[in-house]
């Protein structure tokens, strides 16, 4: 017995003995080389925070502006008219860069946001713009709302405190994200209503805007609702949105594959086990793929479809609430909350509240973790505040949180009501008519 032990030991001794050498070899290899594998390591970081660094110099030299849209007092185009708006404003503010620009310059592409906010239970609509969009923006919107009175102001967002919540301040908020992948639509205007025949009569619909201007009136001094919509102008080769989109609804509309035929072979053997002789199937009559849908999913195909054919922009969506603390109502959360819901479908998409940014930290099972709770809370209120102050997508520095809506979605979501489907009388209207001076009328 110690014989074997013995042979055994020396046997192990001597696989060390052979494999030693190797080991001391490429440990030295190691050290005089290791400097080679650092760059391969380090170069993506490096291109990051490069692109970062150039980014943030080329952004600063910008200058934004907010503008304030006060509606006419009757509005009898059709609401389709605000698509045709934010096709202009696709056309005037998309300006991709080229590889200098991108790597060298920091340029990129810009986005401008819509604003629906209400101030002490007065609705205003707001459009944050790059200045040297201004006279492209402008004549975008009087091109479809001529009467409409459009001036700068100061950013809303700076006659608040900047450390909300604090003491004298309460905040509720969230961002918004999609259920589906971002080529399933949402409900968008032409399922709220038919139009009418006679085109120099106002839309007869139910408008989803008039809810939520109808609640914003009912706030009280010191309350504020901001909602804000985000878009910025993309194509196909910026994120493949198109491609995805085709490729969706052709495998909804694909036809069922045909089962391959077994092998001769394979059925003997089938039938001398099993003793069932495999029965010759009847060739089924050929239709095309679009007769073998239901009606629902071809509603599905047509309306993916209808998406990608259109401008697209990609968006991120959200909504605070804040108030004073002697009138700060929670239940006022519910109200953007009804606004949204509105264009949930059950079979195409739905824009939800985001469990990664609502202002609503869940308890943890594990008790001493619920210790942090307020903290957690506090942090997460802070980070959507700045966020929405600075206009910046829900999970900046790092890419994600946003997806794609096109110009029939955001002109659902952000339009211009007449007074006939939003009849609060609290929306500041331009009531008086701009006209020309007379002819004739001395200048001098």
């Amino acid at each position: 017995m110690f014989e074997e032990i013995t042979v055994i030991i020396v046997s192990i001794k001597e696989g060390w003995v052979l494999v030693l050498p190797f080991f001391w070899v490429g440990w030295d290899i190691l050290k005089a080389w290791y400097w080679i594998f650092i760059p391969f390591l380090l170069v993506k970081p490096f291109l990051y925070l490069w692109r970062w660094w150039r980014r943030d110099k080329w952004f600063a030299g910008f200058k934004f502006i907010v503008l304030e849209i006060k509606m006419p007092k009757e509005i009898l185009k059709p609401l389709r008219a605000m698509e045709q708006v934010f096709s202009a404003l696709w056309g005037n503010i998309y300006d991709p860069p080229d590889w200098w620009e991108e790597w060298v310059d920091g340029k990129m592409l810009l986005s401008f946001q819509m604003e629906i906010v209400s101030l002490g239970g007065v609705p205003h609509f707001f459009l944050r713009i790059p200045e040297k969009n201004r006279n492209a923006v402008e004549s975008s919107l009087y091109s479809q709302y001529p009467e409409a009175e459009i001036s700068v102001v100061e950013d809303y967002t700076k006659n608040v405190p900047r450390d909300i919540p604090n003491k004298n301040w309460k905040m509720w908020g969230t961002d918004y994200f999609l259920i589906k992948e971002d080529v399933f639509p949402i409900k968008t205007y032409p399922k709220f209503f038919e139009e009418s025949t006679q085109a120099s009569k106002e839309e007869k619909r139910i408008d989803p805007m008039s809810t939520i201007l109808e609640g914003m009136g009912k706030f009280k001094q010191g309350e504020q609702l901001w909602i804000q919509i985000s878009a910025c102008p993309v194509t196909d080769e910026d994120n493949n949105f198109t491609a995805r989109g085709r490729a969706i609804a052709d495998k909804l509309a694909s036809k069922p594959k045909k089962a391959k035929p077994k092998p001769i072979i394979q059925e003997a053997a089938e039938a001398l086990i099993t003793g069932k002789v495999a029965e010759e199937k009847q060739e089924q009559q050929f239709f095309w793929p679009e007769m073998m849908l239901t009606p629902g999913e071809r509603e599905v195909v047509a309306e993916v479809e209808r998406k990608v054919s259109q401008y697209c922009f990609e968006c991120y969506v959200r909504f605070i609430y804040l108030a004073k603390k002697e009138v700060y109502f929670g239940g006022a959360k519910s109200i953007p909350f009804g606004y949204f819901a509105q264009f949930d479908t059950a079979n195409l998409n739905a824009i939800i509240p985001w469990m990664k940014t609502i202002t609503k930290v869940h308890k943890h099972w594990f008790l001493p973790w619920n210790l942090f709770h307020p903290r957690r809370l506090f942090v997460r209120k802070r980070s959507l505040f700045k966020h929405y102050k600075e206009r910046i997508p829900p999970l900046w520095p790092w890419a994600g949180g946003t997806y794609i809506f096109n110009t029939e979605e955001l002109a659902t979501i952000f339009h211009f009501p007449g007074r006939g489907v939003a009849p609060a009388p609290f929306v500041p209207r331009v009531e008086a008519k701009k006209g020309e001076a007379p002819a004739g009328l001395p200048i001098e």
